[in-house]
């Protein structure tokens, strides 16, 4: 059981403390991920518009095969935190070993079907006939590192369980720093070009899979947990993780919506939408902290069968979103006019940016509450839930979304719908935290 603080405010103190133990490093280890696409493009920007061209596509293709597992993380840091609350450690690694295997079964699919079908994928993004030869050649070398990434993932979310959060953080930094240096040294050094890119990635993404699997065999070995696959344990782990695709998938389709909309406004909206919701999403990694932090704190308490712990450090995570979600909409309030410039020096640009970005300054406080019950929720394993009222926020948002070309407003209409969408599943989430359905105690939801 985990021990309850004799009074509210040692209770604050003591949820105070887990939340920032757990959720800095979390945030660490979320920036430094796209630090990989960035330190590529910067190297192979270098080799010409091209191949930064092609290196821009299958970079998309492979981070959309990504995001759309990453309820890898999510439903194994809530499984296997569950386990930590009940005391039982050895469970809790062989559920996170589970997750590992689902991991790589996934992997192995995506590089069989990635393979042959890499140059009909190129053309369907629309690359010129230039850049296609060297996109194919990037994403049928770095398809290879996803069963390492999706392991990375899982890996991920069975330490988010046992509450570490930091060995992510440091394997994350010594990927990006591993990953720059093996580019430097194969595309230049080696002359192997864009292809030099692409191992450099997978070779990186290799080495951090590994460390997380030597990580984790040591805690199997310690506890005594089995390491070999277990069909019904990953059976279990893809079936929980079916509603949190669902979830991400719908999440995936608003965001394409928004940019279909954007980009039917003309050039300068479409540009302006992208320096919207580039800063939308690095707001999104210090929210996402919160909630990462959420996840492991409410399984654990569930899994130790005090519902009134986790009733009371849900409140405490609320009261942190909000106010991340101020400080945060004051921080795009203040640094626009410095912002701005790094994108851009089209003032044209710049006129439509700026009213979107008050939009996106506004809605923080909003995003604050929906990322820290979103975490509460994954973390109590209510996953279908979470695809119900992410489909039902889709369909909210679609219609509105899609008529803004229509009645006018541009894209701070287009931004303003998207604060709608985010205040939608704040009241879904809401609804379903305030109901207390989501609170089932014990090792197994």
């Amino acid at each position: 059981m985990t021990q309850a603080p004799a009074t509210p405010r040692a209770a604050r103190r003591q949820h105070d403390r887990e939340i920032i133990s757990l959720a800095v490093p979390a945030f660490g280890a979320l920036v430094a991920e796209p630090l990989f696409v960035m330190a590529d493009s910067a190297i192979v920007g270098h080799l010409g518009t091209a191949q930064l061209a092609g290196l821009g596509i299958a970079s998309a293709l492979l981070m959309t095969a990504v995001s759309i597992f990453v309820f890898l993380a999510y439903a194994t840091t809530a499984a296997v935190a569950r386990r930590v609350g009940a005391g039982d450690l050895r469970a809790a690694i062989r559920q996170g070993v589970d997750g590992i295997w689902l991991a790589l079964l996934l992997g192995a699919a995506v590089v069989a079907i990635t393979l042959p079908t890499a140059p009909f994928l190129v053309e369907l993004f629309g690359a010129s006939d230039t850049a296609a030869p060297y996109a194919t050649t990037y994403l049928r070398i770095s398809v290879l590192g996803i069963p390492a990434m999706l392991v990375v993932l899982a890996a991920t979310g069975v330490l988010r369980g046992l509450q570490d959060t930091r060995t992510p953080l440091y394997v994350a930094v010594a990927g990006f720093v591993a990953n720059a240096a093996l580019n430097v040294g194969l595309v230049y050094g080696a002359g192997l070009g864009i292809a030099g890119s692409a191992w450099g990635t997978v070779i990186a993404q290799c080495g951090m899979a590994t460390v997380y699997l030597v990580v984790v065999v040591r805690g199997a070995r310690k506890h005594h947990a089995s390491l070999r696959p277990d069909a019904a344990g990953v059976r279990a782990s893809a079936q929980a993780g079916v509603p949190l695709l669902v979830r991400t998938l719908s999440l995936r389709a608003i965001l394409m919506i928004a940019t279909a909309v954007a980009a039917s406004l003309g050039d300068a909206d479409i540009a302006a939408h992208q320096i919207a919701l580039s800063l939308w999403n690095l707001l999104s990694f210090a929210l996402d902290a919160l909630a990462i932090a959420g996840q492991a704190i409410i399984g654990r308490y569930l899994g130790a069968g005090d519902a009134q712990g986790a009733r009371a450090v849900c409140r405490r995570m609320v009261e942190w979103g909000i106010a991340a979600g101020v400080v945060l909409a004051l921080l795009v309030v203040i640094a626009r006019p410095v912002f701005l410039p790094l994108f851009t020096s089209d003032s044209v640009v710049k006129d439509a940016a700026l009213p979107a970005l008050l939009v996106v300054a506004l809605s923080q406080p909003i995003c604050g509450v929906v990322f820290i019950l979103d975490g509460v929720l994954m973390g109590a394993g209510d996953g279908p839930y979470l695809a119900w009222a992410m489909v039902l926020t889709l369909a909210v948002f679609a219609p509105v979304a899609l008529l803004v070309p229509l009645f006018g407003g541009g894209l701070t209409a287009l931004w303003g719908a998207m604060t709608l969408m985010m205040t939608v599943r704040m009241l879904t989430l809401w609804l379903r935290t305030r109901s207390g359905r989501w609170i089932v105690t014990g090792a197994t939801r």
